[in-house]
């Protein structure tokens, strides 16, 4: 249910940003830049990114081992929640509108322009939101598989 509420906010929300869900992606966000960081400029300039996709990824992955299919599903909708967010970040690349914490440089500008590809921060950004749907609807999707298996092998009381 809860992963469906968050596909039902992230349709209706209009700019993409879910409070507090998304301020929570900001701290590991920029935390991402500090643990990355260890590994130089570039893995830091990328690591913003990186640590948002991180720690979902490895609750997704902790879940999966446990064999625990409402976490793995969470899990798994908070990583696609992270891109279409990320997508938000990206698709700001060109125009440099959203709030940056300490007013630093902005990630993406500087990640396109690395790769000659600022001009397709919406392509890139609607790469990003596209994957993010697909992640949160297959997981939802797939949570629904699994509680039908499992009160299928059920036996009647």
């Amino acid at each position: 249910m809860a992963i469906g509420l968050c596909a039902l906010w992230m349709a209706l929300d209009g700019d993409d940003y879910l409070r507090p869900l998304d301020d929570a992606n900001l701290a590991f966000h920029e935390a991402g830049h500090l643990i990355y960081g260890v590994f130089g400029d570039t893995a830091a300039l990328y690591g913003g990114t990186l640590g948002q996709l991180t720690f979902p990824g490895i609750a997704a992955g902790v879940f999966f081992v446990r064999r625990d299919p409402v976490g793995f599903a969470v899990s798994v909708s908070w990583f696609g929640q992270n891109l279409a967010n990320i997508a938000r970040y990206v698709a700001d690349a060109r125009a440099q509108e959203l709030p940056l914490v300490g007013g630093g440089d902005h990630d993406w500008t500087n990640i396109l322009t690395r790769w000659s590809a600022l001009d397709a921060d919406q392509r890139v950004a609607g790469v990003f939101r596209s994957l993010g749907w697909i992640l949160v609807l297959a997981s939802l999707a797939w949570l629904i598989i699994a509680w039908r298996r499992a009160r299928r092998d059920t036996p009647p009381a």
